[in-house]
């Protein structure tokens, strides 16, 4: 009796392994990280969940070389925390691909904003990050988002240039 309780036990935890949930979370504002997301979500057969701007990103606002553009303002100041217009709920999944643009060798600030939104039901959760870059690697970011939110399980990232 004692060794079918354990085999049972097994099966059940692996059962619970194999059923992760996962959701594809992104913040793509020219819709190259979008494709990023939406390439994995399918590979991973994941829920896809996009975050949006309050305030919808200009291509004046991306132009990195103006120092008074928007992503430059904010991508100067840490503690900014764009609006975003609606958060999903992350508490049913288990594993969460987080995606994003990078800027300034980090993620955008928006990525900070959804973060910090979801602090809570992120505690425990296995987060992978992805990005999308014309010059940059991956490491940088990944090692700001552990530095930032050291309570968090982050993955080493993935560059999903094309």
């Amino acid at each position: 009796m004692k060794k079918l309780f354990m085999i049972l036990a097994a099966v059940m935890m692996t059962a619970g392994v194999m059923e992760a949930k996962t959701i594809v979370v992104y913040f793509s504002a020219t819709g190259t990280t979008k494709a990023a997301a939406e390439q994995i979500a399918k590979e991973q057969k994941a829920d896809l969940w996009e975050i949006v701007p309050a305030e919808k990103y200009t291509a004046a606002d991306l132009d990195w070389r103006n120092k008074q553009s928007r992503s430059s303002i904010e991508m100067a100041d840490p503690e900014a925390r764009p609006a975003i217009k609606q958060c999903t709920n992350i508490q049913p999944y288990d594993v969460i691909y987080v995606g994003y643009p990078i800027w300034w060798g980090v993620c955008p600030r928006i990525i900070n904003s959804w973060i910090d939104n979801n602090i809570p039901q992120l505690e425990g959760k296995k987060l992978i990050p992805f990005a999308t870059s014309g010059s940059s690697t991956i490491e940088q970011s990944v090692e700001y988002l552990r530095k930032t939110y050291p309570t968090l399980k982050w993955e080493d990232g993935k560059l999903m240039n094309k």
